[in-house]
C-alpha cells in the first residue's frame, strides 16, 4: 500500500505533469517540430498514460493495497477531461487546433496507464 508520502508525491507530480502538458500545448504551431503522421497520437497516449498513472497513484488504496474499479474509472475520467480541456485550450493557440482524435488518444493513454497500475497492484496483492 503506497504511503501517504508516496500519494502526496504522486499528486504533486500529477499537477506538475499537467502543468507541463499545458505549457507545451500553449506553444504556437510553428514553434513545434514536424511530427511523422500518426506519431502525435502515440505521443498523446504516452503523455496522458503517464498522467493516468500519477493520478491513480495519488489515490488511497484499500487495506489490501489495491485500487477499486471506481478509483480507476475516476482516474480515467479525470485524465480524459483534462485532455478535453487541453484540446479546447489549443483552439485558441496560434497554429494549433483541437482534434477529436487527440482526445481519443488521450483517453486511450489514460486507460492504458491506469489499467497497468490497477492490474499490477491487484496482482501484487494476490501474491502477498
Amino acid at each position: 500500500m503506497p504511503s501517504p508520502l508516496i500519494r502526496h508525491l504522486s499528486l504533486l507530480l500529477a499537477i506538475g505533469w499537467a502543468t507541463a502538458i499545458f505549457i507545451l500545448s500553449s506553444q504556437a504551431g510553428d514553434a513545434l517540430p514536424p511530427l511523422i503522421s500518426g506519431l502525435d497520437k502515440l505521443l498523446h497516449a504516452l503523455v496522458f498514460g503517464v498522467l493516468g498513472v500519477l493520478v491513480l497513484g495519488s489515490m488511497k488504496t484499500s487495506s489490501r493495497g489495491v485500487y477499486t474499479p471506481g478509483q480507476a474509472l475516476i482516474a480515467v475520467v479525470l485524465v480524459t477531461l483534462y485532455g478535453i480541456l487541453d484540446e479546447f485550450h489549443q483552439r485558441y493557440v496560434p497554429g494549433r487546433s483541437a482534434e477529436l482524435l487527440d482526445i481519443a488518444a488521450d483517453a486511450v493513454g489514460g486507460i492504458i496507464g491506469v489499467g497497468i497500475v490497477w492490474v499490477l497492484m491487484k496482482s501484487r496483492a494476490r501474491n502477498l
